[in-house]
């Protein structure tokens, strides 16, 4: 989905080998249910983080976690997230990692996401973040959003039915 992922140890693709990353979540991300087939360790690096479990998206089961907090989710148990603010993450485990989105995964490059999402990446927009220009678009069931970027080069998330043509 959104942020930027930095790998700091090993290869989170290779069988049976730990990994340590960093996740910088987008202020105004939702991260849509999911599943690792691994066991995951989360650590709250800068920012808040809000971290569920679950198989539907659910805000009233978020916890808040502050830099420095802990989390722990199962192997194969569903998860999902929430980042008002810019937040970093970091997330360690032993491969291979992979995420299985528990409603699936869309973007503006799948070649129907005109059925998907109503704006197109270069759109210029504005919500309740802010103005901007569309860079991409993510789509997990019922929950469609848009990664846009500001005129000073910061980007933020912004939901489908939060954004409007300028």
């Amino acid at each position: 989905m959104s942020g930027d992922v930095e790998i700091l140890y090993g290869d989170p693709d290779a069988i049976g080998q730990p990994f340590v990353m960093r996740i910088r979540e987008l202020a105004g991300t939702v991260v849509p249910p999911h599943s690792h087939p691994v066991d995951e360790h989360i650590t709250v690096v800068r920012g808040t983080w809000y971290f569920g479990l679950g198989e539907t998206f659910d805000a009233g089961a978020l916890r808040e976690l502050k830099a420095g907090a802990y989390a722990f989710a199962p192997r194969g148990s569903w998860m999902f997230g929430y980042s008002p603010d810019e937040a970093i993450v970091q997330v360690h485990g032993v491969g291979p990692f992979q995420i299985h989105w528990h409603d699936g995964v869309k973007t503006l490059d799948d070649s129907d996401a005109s059925s998907t999402f109503r704006h197109k990446r270069g759109d210029r927009v504005t919500s309740p973040r802010g103005n901007g220009v569309i860079v991409e678009g993510y789509a997990s069931g019922k929950l469609i959003q848009y990664e846009i970027e500001e005129s000073t080069g910061g980007r933020f998330m912004a939901h489908e039915h939060e954004v409007r043509l300028q």
